[in-house]
């Protein structure tokens, strides 16, 4: 992991446990979001390092801002295919970081998201887990009571 503090370590562990917990095979699909994509690369990256230390074949891209139909041509079609270069396996896990995957029209396609925030912005409505990595070494999970806010809070343009 990128940042070693046991904190961070903690964190990033128990993300990857909630997440097999929930979808513990298959061609499984990560989404990680946020403002600031190099805060968010690394906790993808981390993310998939702890996947992999829990047994999981993880498999890792940075997107950078993609269109939908590049998304499922190039990235989601492949991996679901099995011909993603490193996802040959039937139990793997994909970890993707970029702009736009959380949007409303590509929502759907992730078995697992997270927005990863620092400082004062608005976390995205439509996500399993927030991460405030606003002190990256010590980052915290991250509840927000969405009640009142619509799904799109937070969606990227």
């Amino acid at each position: 992991m990128a940042y070693f503090s046991e904190t961070r370590r903690d964190l990033v562990d128990g993300v990857a446990r909630e997440f097999t917990h929930l979808t513990p095979r298959g061609r499984r699909l990560v989404a990680i979001e946020g403002t600031d994509p190099a805060r968010v690369a690394r906790f993808a990256d981390d993310l998939a390092v702890a996947l992999d230390a829990q047994g999981q074949i993880a498999v890792r891209r940075s997107l950078g801002d993609v269109d939908e139909a590049t998304l499922r041509a190039e990235t989601i079609e492949p991996f679901r295919a099995g011909t993603l270069e490193g996802a040959g396996d039937p139990d793997t896990v994909l970890v993707v970081d970029g702009r736009r995957l959380l949007n409303e029209k590509v929502r759907g396609i992730w078995h697992f998201t997270v927005w990863v925030l620092a400082g004062d912005e608005l976390p995205h409505a439509g996500v399993n887990v927030i991460v405030d990595a606003t002190l990256e070494s010590h980052p915290k999970r991250f509840f927000y009571d969405y009640c009142a806010l619509p799904p799109s809070v937070g969606e990227l343009r």
